[in-house]
């Protein structure tokens, strides 16, 4: 009987488990892609070229993330979403994490 009891649990606790893992992964990847971000708004406040801003945010994501960076006069605005894929158990489709930040460009940048 303890055999049956355990037939059935097993494979609900190994789910379970799986799913808590990619849980801590997905906010892993959240916190990564908002430091990628915030650390590319500084660096284009400060007024280094977008393409060396992209590239410098880029190496800090995981790979398959996508990178937008916009500058006006006033601020400075990274966009980073990053999909994660889910247990291939579970049948659940990928996240998409989405990081936005804003720092304002520092006077005498252009």
């Amino acid at each position: 009987m303890v055999t049956a009891e355990i037939a059935v649990a097993l494979p609900s606790l190994v789910l379970i488990t799986a799913i808590a893992l990619w849980g801590m992964m997905v906010a892993s990847v959240q916190l990564t892609c908002t430091d990628a971000a915030r650390t590319g708004a500084r660096a284009a406040a400060r007024g280094e070229s977008l393409p060396a801003v992209r590239d410098l945010v880029q190496k800090a994501v995981p790979a398959g993330a996508t990178v937008k960076v916009h500058r006006d006069e006033a601020t400075v605005q990274i966009d980073v979403s990053a999909p994660v894929k889910a247990p291939a158990a579970s049948g659940l489709p990928p996240l998409v994490v989405h990081a936005h930040a804003t720092a304002a460009t520092e006077p005498g940048v252009s």
